[in-house]
């Protein structure tokens, strides 16, 4: 299943030539993931709040075409590899029908005290269905 966010592509977004600076990529891919696990019904500030947070423990990305100022892009967003403790994002931004960038993002959950640690149940769940979910 493909989450999608759709994004414009703001002036503050862009370098003097009006193309998307590179580094903003990975905001945008942020947004979307925050937004993915929101859709599968986690709550971040409660799981913070038990002591667990999701963290990017590797970005694999590469640069494809450049997007401009004024763009509509989409972001997709995947869920797979649900392990113990990590799962991946692969992650695209699109505009219409270009591949402009692409990312592979392992996700771990951590402790308070900043180590790996396995999803509860429930994350899992939560994750597991939604992946499972193809009507979205």
């Amino acid at each position: 299943m493909t989450h999608r966010w759709p994004i414009r592509v703001y002036y503050e977004d862009t370098d003097l030539a009006g193309i998307v600076y590179y580094a903003n990529y990975l905001r945008f891919i942020e947004r979307a993931r925050s937004e993915l696990v929101r859709a599968a019904g986690i709550d971040q500030v409660a799981m913070k709040a038990a002591g667990l947070v999701f963290a990017v423990r590797r970005v694999e990305a590469d640069y494809l075409k450049p997007a401009h100022y004024d763009d509509q892009i989409e972001v997709r967003t995947r869920l797979c590899d649900v392990k113990g403790a990590s799962f991946a994002m692969p992650q695209e931004v699109w505009r219409q029908d270009e591949l402009l960038f692409q990312a592979h993002v392992t996700i771990v959950v951590l402790n308070q005290a900043g180590r790996a640690t396995r999803l509860p149940a429930e994350l899992r769940a939560r994750l597991d269905a939604f992946t499972a979910d193809v009507s979205r």
